[in-house]
């Protein structure tokens, strides 16, 4: 082999070395996992099984099935939903022949329940577990461990400054260790150099976020098992018990239990809602309110507490909200001979924001008609709490306050349809078996009435008295456990991507040693994660630090002949920075792009 050749050589592998080198002065500036290039597995089950583990705890499938998961979640935002409205599910049923029984056998109608929803789900799950363990693993041995040593050359590295001083290289390094644990380093004298490192709270920010991912994924799926959600409507007097019997309408996780209900029981003291009067936002409510008494328990000592608009009573884990508003009317129903057979409020439901409300009035029980006749009877109602007045257009409330307030009923009687077994919508009226009462002039029997106003039946067969209005209250009563541990995960998510954003991991070597001519040489260089501005100031900076204990020499003629740790010449004999060439930039950083120097400080 000839001298050219056997020089070509020697520089390759010395180029090979210092690329080594760099490699590891920045390895492990992250636990991101390493991804081999692509291969095929080998033959047989254990391989196909380890490569398709491998795909899954990924963190770009991780990614992906997050994506799939916000995708798959807005069918159920936009489609009625059985578990939270089954009368909206019928209907979209009735009026769609074809996307009907198609979206039935997709599962889209109970999206938070499907297969396919909760094999997304499952697999995120499975799959941040496995991304987040051993990276954890990882990140914690390089807490306990300690910045690599300097590399060779560290002219190659993206931030880099060099000066000459008549300090002891020893005193230099003893300076710089200082500096650099003033300015939370981790620091630590290795060979002729100082090596330290900064920002190990990125990657605890970005494993932070991750589990608190699953931390959220948790209390979700711990939320949906065992929840339950019920709705009460509750008239001004009464009260409730918080019992299955007593709700209106009552679902629960696929976990849940009655005996996970919260003991506890209340009553209605009185309920209050104040409106806009003028402007442009006038009949917007301003306030919902209701006054309570409740305790918890059997023995519980009674309490008194008002429930507003997001500001629910809270019982144990159960959170009980004020929902909605609304009027009932007070009738009293008579037999032809004047006896009570019925004497209640009646709720009935708001159809508009001024609350012009509809419902029925059943009397079941009690009643005979003029021949002595067991019947029973049956009203539509339609309520006003302001009317415009007669002949001033329909009956539709003009403000939602009792400012007018007039009550529209129209009179049946027959069988109502109760005891056919067969549930039946308490706010209508099933006229199947029913008999309209007939006016004068052979019509429906129907009449308005303001408070204290009476409408005869026809053919001596009683009367029915509007005697006032009760105000009611709509409670809805939920048990979300897991809800803390959510809002937990969500705070900690945004705590840690933040710091996994704007925090820079980077590393700083300080190189002191003695040139040929006894004068000390220091060498600066900084390397980073990701490419940064701020590593050439804050190297900068430091430099600046060092250099204010350990000044720069006089010039000498010497200081041509002065030689780095390698042997080469110093780029400066000032504390100037030098630029590497882009050709020499190291392989082991992402920084390596960045060949911004600091200035002199």
């Amino acid at each position: 082999m000839s001298n050219t050749e056997t020089k070509a050589k020697a520089a390759g592998d010395g180029r090979a070395d210092e690329d080594n080198d760099l490699n590891a002065a920045g390895s492990q500036l992250s636990t991101a996992p390493q991804e081999d290039a692509p291969n095929l597995p080998s033959l047989g089950v254990i391989g196909w099984a380890r490569w398709f583990w491998r795909q899954l705890t990924s963190m770009r499938v991780a990614l992906l099935l997050l994506f799939m998961l916000s995708l798959a979640a807005i069918p159920g935002s936009l489609i009625p939903q059985s578990g939270q409205d089954e009368t909206k599910v019928a209907d979209f049923m009735a009026r769609h022949d074809t996307l009907g029984p198609v979206y039935e056998k997709l599962g889209l109608f109970h999206v938070y329940s499907s297969v396919w929803f909760s094999a997304i789900y499952i697999l995120l799950f499975v799959s941040l577990i496995g991304c987040i363990v051993p990276r954890t693993w990882q990140f914690v041995g390089q807490l306990r461990g300690r910045p690599p040593g300097a590399p060779r050359r560290l002219n190659r590295l993206p931030a880099y400054t060099t000066w000459r001083t008549e300090a002891e290289p020893e005193q230099v390094r003893e300076i710089a260790l200082k500096v650099l644990k003033q300015r939370r380093f981790r620091s630590h004298v290795t060979g002729d150099a100082v090596a330290a490192e900064k920002g190990y709270l990125r990657e605890a920010g970005n494993l932070a976020f991750h589990i608190a991912l699953i931390v959220m994924l948790v209390a979700f799926a711990w939320g949906q098992l065992f929840k339950s959600e019920g709705n009460k409507l509750i008239v001004e007097g009464d009260g409730f018990a918080n019992t299955p019997v007593q709700y209106d309408d009552f679902k629960s996780g696929n976990l849940f239990t009655y005996d996970d209900l919260d003991p506890f029981s209340f009553d209605l003291k009185s309920a209050k809602a104040t409106y806009e009067r003028t402007g442009p936002n006038r009949g917007t409510p301003r306030t919902y309110e209701s006054h309570i008494t409740y305790s918890v328990g059997a023995d519980g000592k009674e309490k008194s507490t008002v429930i507003k608009v997001n500001e629910p009573l809270v019982v144990g884990d159960s959170k009980v909200y004020m929902v909605n508003f609304g009027y009932a009317p007070v009738v009293t129903v008579r037999d032809g001979k004047g006896k009570v057979v019925f004497k209640d409020a009646v709720p009935l439901l708001p159809l508009d924001g001024n609350l012009t409300s509809s419902g029925a009035i059943k009397v079941l029980d009690g009643y005979r008609d003029a021949k002595g006749k067991n019947e029973q009877l049956g009203f539509n109602a339609f309520f006003v709490p302001t009317f415009a007045g007669a002949g001033k257009g329909q009956m539709l409330s003009q403000f939602p306050a009792l400012d007018f307030p007039v009550l529209a009923l129209s009179a049946y009687h027959g069988d109502l349809g109760v005891n056919s077994g067969i549930p039946q919508n308490i706010y209508q009226l099933d006229k199947t078996n029913l008999k309209e009462f007939k006016d004068s002039k052979g019509k429906l029997l129907k009449k308005r009435l303001l408070p204290g106003e009476t409408m005869k039946l026809t053919g001596g067969n009683g009367s029915v008295t509007f005697d006032g209005i009760k105000p009611w209250a709509r409670f809805q009563i939920t048990q979300q456990p897991g809800s803390g541990w959510a809002l937990t995960g969500a705070i900690a998510a945004i705590a840690g991507l933040a710091a996994s954003l704007f925090i820079q991991r980077r590393r700083v070597w300080v190189r002191a040693v003695r040139g040929a001519d006894g004068v000390t040489v220091v060498e600066m260089a900084g390397l980073g994660r990701s490419e940064s501005t701020k590593l050439p100031e804050e190297l900068g900076d430091l430099a600046a630090k060092v250099h204010d204990e350990a000044p720069t020499a006089a010039d000498r003629d010497a200081d041509a002949d002065a030689v780095t740790a390698d042997g080469s010449k110093p780029t400066a004999a000032t504390p100037q920075g030098s630029t590497p060439d882009p050709s020499e930039e190291p392989s082991g950083s992402s920084d390596a792009e960045n060949t911004t120097t600091p200035s002199d400080a």
